[in-house]
């Protein structure tokens, strides 16, 4: 690979759990050394999740990316975390919201967690939702009836609980038809309700629009259905490879299982292929 060539142009994001970091979520040392030339040449690299910054931040500070915002809360959000602000915000509108309340109220084994751009509500019995929130230690606020959190700034909201539970949630909300959602499933016990027009993909390509940089030139790789909108939007998709079929079939580029360092994989596509 030429490494003297500049990647100054290029935005280049990843997934996390699974993508960056190995199953068992350790950095594979192959994919911090690529990430480091990487960026040592001018290219723009961050991370895509559907974490909240709290819980982002030292995934994100071990890397030697704090120049470049991260897209965050599945697309909700892009922060800044040098210097700690959101940068930009889609938040749920009022139709999206009350709907799903009542799908809260309808299903009432499953938890709800509101994600909005400053805490997290846990709401419901709360059992999921206290597994969810002391992983990382996040800041939350526990309201049991839902129709009591404050209804402004929603990034997301998750649907946590058995995977049976979870089956009936999704079913409930396709249902619906609505134009002012976008729907998630981000694993078989949880689902997830953004803004209309929001995902991770149209966050990489707003971060692009505020680097300066071209659609084409816009790379991402994820291993799970929540990275399909994205890899679907940027210029140059790819995915781990681990990652389900439906996701190959929309790459361009499958990298490695996870575990021998996918990312290091495609910053080398890009750095000899493009």
């Amino acid at each position: 690979m030429d490494s003297k060539r500049s990647f100054s142009d290029w935005l280049i994001v990843s997934d996390i759990d699974g993508t960056l970091n190995n199953k068992a979520r350790k950095l594979p040392e192959r994919n911090r050394k690529a990430i480091e030339r990487f960026v040592a040449n001018g290219g723009h690299f961050t991370l895509a999740s559907g974490r909240n910054p709290q819980s982002m931040e030292r995934h994100f500070k071990s890397l030697p990316i704090s120049g470049t915002p991260a897209v965050v809360i599945n697309g909700a959000g892009i922060y800044d975390f040098r210097k700690q602000e959101m940068v930009h915000f889609s938040p749920m509108n009022e139709e999206a919201m009350e709907l799903t309340v009542q799908a809260a109220e309808k299903f009432r084994a499953v938890d709800v967690l509101i994600v909005a751009k400053d805490i997290i509500y846990v709401t419901g019995i709360g059992w999921f939702g206290k597994i969810f929130v002391s992983v990382d230690n996040l800041d939350h606020q526990h309201i049991r009836n839902i129709r009591d959190v404050p209804r402004e700034n929603w990034g997301k909201v998750i649907f946590s609980g058995l995977p049976m539970h979870i089956s009936k949630v999704k079913k409930h909300f396709e249902s619906l038809n609505s134009s002012e959602m976008t729907l998630m499933s981000s694993s078989i016990a949880s689902f997830e309700v953004l803004a209309k027009n929001t995902h991770k993909g149209t966050a990489v390509l707003k971060l692009a629009e505020i680097l300066g940089i071209e659609k084409s030139h816009t790379g991402a790789i994820g291993d799970y259905f929540n990275d399909y909108d994205m890899l679907k939007t940027v210029g140059v998709p790819a995915c781990c490879g681990q990652a389900p079929q439906e996701l190959k079939e929309i790459s361009e580029f499958v990298a490695c299982h996870c575990n021998n360092g996918a990312v290091a994989d495609f910053l080398e596509y890009i750095e000899t292929k493009k």
